[in-house]
């Protein structure tokens, strides 16, 4: 059953539907020949803002830690995939390695590795989970909500290949956003593949990178469809130098606040919307929705309070906000049982595997829905989202949910870009 979605379904973004059912044909080949030329993560989940006048990604995350969140109907999915995935990299693989945060009393989060696991074991992987903190010394057995057990072993380093006592893999999966840098042990891994590679961290990761990235992506798509890219794409701006204790950097900030809040008042007039405009600013790093702000005018960011320099201040792992993207703002009209809701697709290989509702009843549509008090409601899709009906209305659950998933993928698309352009030069493998 499709949870209860509330949404615009006229004007642009219904045009916009229109134009991606009429031309699925076109656009699945056009994804065919790109994936020729570029490399996908191996997997990799989307923020989606549905405005009802526009459809666009508002974050790519290339660490995705819900897939316990995903309904069980997507796990033939997930298997399919991921082993599409592996007989690219790996033909021959018989083993991987799986290293996640540092997290050993989040038990959603370790839900979510342990269904990581399950779906590498199903494509026929000898998985086991290995751990970067310093306390696994042996075998750690950790006890999960249904009854499981997750079984945390100590690395072990051998030469250039990284693996645990007895055992190599062929390659190592990072389920580790190494936000705080990657530590010795996973460098010069030249004879394994790192998925996603070390750059790929938000220690070195930007997200105005990404969003340059996308810029391109959805250039083309727009010349594609002869749409205006504008509808799928957030207009962004980025300022360094920051620093919220010291006030520093607020006159670079207001200036591009300012300058973007123009751009999507003349974009809003264009298109006869009546909404009121506004901009996110947050860490150009990072993830766990730390470090955000929503801004309606640029005066707003100019002499903030303590108590909102030290939510800029600090993402995870301590890790302190010196450059920030101006990311414009997408209203969410999406509801779930009365919440203000947002989708987040996820992707393994190129490929849609499924997705949940971000919901959060506390929130507003122009708000960061990615805060405490948040809960997930699987996206029962009635069939594979990038299966469309065209036969059916642009509004029908499975052509929405056929343009989630096209928009995901650009995304997905655009951090094969980012990875590609951004990968040290002495990178040779992963």
């Amino acid at each position: 059953m499709v949870p209860h979605l509330t949404t615009a379904l006229s004007g642009p973004l219904q045009d916009l539907e229109r134009a991606l059912l009429g031309n699925a044909t076109r656009i699945e080949q056009w994804f065919r020949s790109e994936w020729m030329e570029h490399t996908p993560p191996f997997y990799g989940s989307v923020d989606l803002r549905n405005s009802g006048f526009k459809l666009a990604p508002v974050d790519m995350n290339l660490f995705p830690g819900g897939f316990n969140n995903l309904g069980a109907d997507f796990l033939p999915l997930c298997v399919q995939a991921a082993s599409a995935a592996v007989e690219r990299l790996c033909p021959q693989a018989s083993r991987l390695l799986l290293i996640p945060e540092n997290h050993t009393r989040n038990l959603f989060y370790l839900q979510n590795v342990a269904r990581i696991a399950s779906i590498l074991s199903l494509t026929g992987l000898e998985v086991r989970i290995g751990s970067l903190l310093p306390e696994i010394t042996a075998p750690t057995p950790l006890e999960l909500p249904d009854g499981s057990t997750l079984l945390l072993e100590p690395l072990v380093r051998n030469g250039n290949r990284l693996g645990l006592k007895d055992f190599d893999p062929c390659a190592i999966l990072l389920n580790n956003d190494l936000s705080a840098g990657a530590p010795a042990i996973l460098h010069g891994l030249d004879e394994q593949w790192l998925l996603p590679p070390i750059h790929a961290g938000w220690a070195t990761r930007r997200k105005s990178i990404h969003f340059s990235a996308y810029d391109q992506v959805a250039a083309r798509f727009g010349r594609l469809l002869d749409i205006d890219p504008w509808l799928v794409n957030p207009y962004f701006g980025r300022c360094g130098s920051i620093n919220f204790h010291e006030r520093t950097g607020e006159d670079c900030l207001a200036t591009q606040v300012d300058s973007l809040l123009t751009m999507i008042r003349q974009k809003y007039a264009e298109y006869g919307i009546t909404e009121t405009p506004f901009v996110v600013v947050k860490a150009d790093a990072g993830t766990y929705g730390m470090g955000v702000m929503t801004v309606r005018d640029a005066s707003e960011v100019i002499g903030l309070n303590r108590r909102q320099r030290n939510k800029m201040s600090v993402i995870k792992e301590g890790q302190q906000v010196s450059e920030v993207i101006i990311q414009e703002g997408v209203h969410t009209l999406e509801t779930v049982n009365g919440g203000v809701a947002e989708p987040v697709v996820y992707m393994m290989d190129h490929y849609v595997v499924g997705g949940f509702y971000r919901v959060h009843a506390d929130r507003g549509r122009d708000e960061n829905l990615n805060a405490p008090g948040m809960h997930f409601e699987p996206l029962a899709f009635e069939t594979c989202c990038n299966i469309p009906d065209c036969k059916q209305a642009p509004d029908a659950a499975p052509n929405r949910f056929y343009a989630y998933g096209v928009v995901a993928r650009l995304a997905l698309l655009a951090a094969s870009l980012e990875l590609e352009q951004t990968a040290p030069t002495e990178l040779t493998h992963a």
